[in-house]
């Protein structure tokens, strides 16, 4: 159970807006979680869109690419600031080793796309959300460890 006590003065009306809940997630994992579903869900969107205005003219692997990258470039900074809040190291470098890693994890999904899809038949954005599923763990260590390290 988290624990929120206010830090209003005596006499002052205790506020339970949005700021309110920043201590209760704190901790690395619980804002991972939280910007790995963000991730997810601009992934998502940005896939579904490019999908939707190729319809079939561009291989949806490049599709997968393009989206993956422009995800990135958006997540990139949330991640830096708000999950491991890494002060001091360049933020090039950062984003460097954050998209190296980003890149393992776009090889299994070009990998096991395929398989998924032509293979087993299934739906694309279904196929993609099982790989998703399976990186999280990994993910959080990595980037924990390397990534984002303390300098």
């Amino acid at each position: 159970m988290v624990d929120l006590r206010s830090r209003t003065k005596r006499g002052k009306k205790p506020s339970f807006g949005w700021l309110t809940l920043i201590p209760a997630l704190v901790g690395h994992r619980i804002t991972y979680l939280l910007a790995g579903a963000m991730t997810a869900v601009v992934y998502y969107i940005l896939l579904g869109l490019a999908l939707m205005v190729a319809e079939n003219a561009v291989p949806y692997l490049v599709l997968v690419v393009v989206s993956h990258f422009v995800t990135v470039v958006i997540v990139y900074p949330g991640y830096r600031l708000l999950v491991f809040r890494i002060p001091g190291d360049s933020w090039i470098s950062g984003y460097l080793r954050f998209y190296l890693v980003g890149l393992g994890f776009l090889g299994t999904s070009l990998g096991g796309l395929p398989i998924l899809v032509e293979v087993a038949g299934m739906p694309l954005m279904l196929a993609q959300g099982l790989i998703i599923l399976a990186s999280p763990p990994l993910s959080y260590l990595i980037h924990r460890k390397w990534t984002f390290r303390a300098a």
